[in-house]
C-alpha cells in the first residue's frame, strides 16, 4: 500500500473543501472494497476523506411517501429495517444475498453502489485491463471469462457490476442524491447513474470528481410480490452469475432487473410489457443484442430459467 494522508471532516462542506485541496482524493466509509484495492495498488489515492462523521446514517420517510436512505446506512441496518422489509422487500432480500454478515455490518449504502468490478483481470496488475489502466487492453476478452458480461459490453471491457443491492435499487427506481465540491446538489435517477463501458470502461458512473453521495431515495411503495433470485457458484459469499430482481402485481404486470450480466444493473422497461406472457417472452427482449463468449454462453438460458423461477415464486 502506498503512503497517503487522511482527514475526518465534520460537515459536508468540509468534505467538499478537502476534495478541492487534494485532487484525486477518495471518500472512505466502510472501506470494504477501497482498502482491498489500495492494498493491491489498484487504487492509490494520495488522500483519504473519512465521511463517517457526516451524519448520513438515518432511514427516514419522505414527504412523498417514499423512503430516504442515508449514504452511510450500513447494509445490515438497511436490510433489517421494518419499512424496507415490508414495503421494499426486494431490497432487503438483495442485501441479504450479498457478501457475509461481517461485511454487511461495515458496508454502506453509497459504497455498495460504488463498488468496483470483481473481474480477476482487473485485480491482477500483471494482466492488461482498460478499466484499471486505460489503453492496455482487456485480458478477459479471449481469456477465461465465465463470469463476465453478455449484455452492454464493448471491445474495451466485458466486466460486470458486482452489487446485488444496485439491482434491487434499479427495479425500485431509486434516486441518488449528491453534493458537489462547490456545494451544489443534484438528484440522479439510478437509470442514469451507471455508464456502459464503451471506450472508457474506467468511467463507471456519472459522478463528477469530488461529488459525494448523501442519500438514496426510494419512491412510494408499489406493492406486489417482491422476489430476488441469485444464482452463484456457492451458496454464500459469492457474486452472481445471474440474478433477478422482480416485482410482480396480481394482474401479472411488474418490473424486472438483472444482475451478473452487464456493466450495470440491466433493466429494459419495454421487456416488462411481456411479463403476462411469461419468462421466455421477457427474456427474449431482455437478452436482445446479447454477446456471450464461449465460456459464458450458459448465461443466456440461465437468465430465462432464473427469471422463470422468480416469476413462479412471485405468482405464488
Amino acid at each position: 500500500m502506498k503512503p497517503f494522508t487522511y482527514e475526518k471532516p465534520r460537515t459536508p462542506a468540509e468534505a467538499a473543501a478537502a476534495t478541492a485541496r487534494h485532487p484525486g482524493a477518495k471518500f472512505i466509509a466502510g472501506g470494504t472494497n477501497l482498502l482491498d484495492l489500495m492494498k493491491l495498488e489498484i487504487e492509490a489515492p494520495g488522500h483519504l476523506i473519512d465521511v463517517n462523521g457526516l451524519g448520513f446514517d438515518q432511514i427516514e420517510a419522505t414527504p412523498e411517501g417514499g423512503l430516504g436512505i442515508g449514504a452511510l446506512v450500513r447494509n445490515t441496518d438497511l436490510a433489517a429495517d421494518e419499512r424496507v422489509r415490508r414495503d421494499y422487500a426486494v431490497l432487503s432480500r438483495a442485501l441479504l444475498a450479498g457478501a457475509s454478515g461481517q461485511l454487511r455490518n461495515a458496508a454502506t449504502t453509497a459504497g455498495n453502489l460504488l463498488q468496483r468490478t470483481r473481474c480477476p483481470y482487473f485485480y491482477d496488475t500483471n494482466q492488461p485491463c482498460n478499466k484499471r489502466q486505460p489503453g492496455t487492453g482487456c485480458g478477459a476478452i479471449g481469456g477465461v471469462n465465465r463470469q463476465h458480461a453478455i449484455l452492454g459490453s464493448s471491445t474495451a471491457c466485458i466486466a460486470t457490476h458486482p452489487s446485488d443491492m444496485a439491482v434491487a435499487m434499479r427495479v425500485l427506481d431509486a434516486t441518488i442524491q449528491t453534493v458537489r465540491a462547490d456545494g451544489a446538489t443534484r438528484r440522479i435517477p439510478i437509470a442514469d447513474f451507471y455508464r456502459l463501458p464503451g471506450d472508457t470502461p474506467n468511467v463507471e458512473n456519472t459522478l463528477q470528481p469530488g461529488e459525494l453521495i448523501t442519500h438514496v431515495t426510494l419512491p412510494k411503495p408499489v406493492g406486489g410480490a417482491h422476489v430476488y433470485y441469485k444464482v452463484r457458484d456457492r451458496s454464500s459469499y459469492a457474486f452472481a452469475l445471474v440474478s433477478v430482481a422482480a416485482i410482480v402485481q396480481r394482474d401479472g404486470t411488474g418490473r424486472v432487473a438483472l444482475g451478473g450480466v452487464a456493466h450495470m444493473p440491466w433493466r429494459i422497461e419495454a421487456a416488462e410489457a411481456e411479463l403476462p406472457q411469461g419468462a421466455k417472452a421477457v427474456a427474449t427482449k431482455l437478452l436482445a443484442g446479447a454477446k456471450p463468449t464461449e465460456h459464458n454462453a450458459f448465461k443466456v438460458p440461465l437468465v430465462e430459467r432464473t427469471l422463470a423461477a422468480a416469476l413462479l415464486e412471485a405468482k405464488g
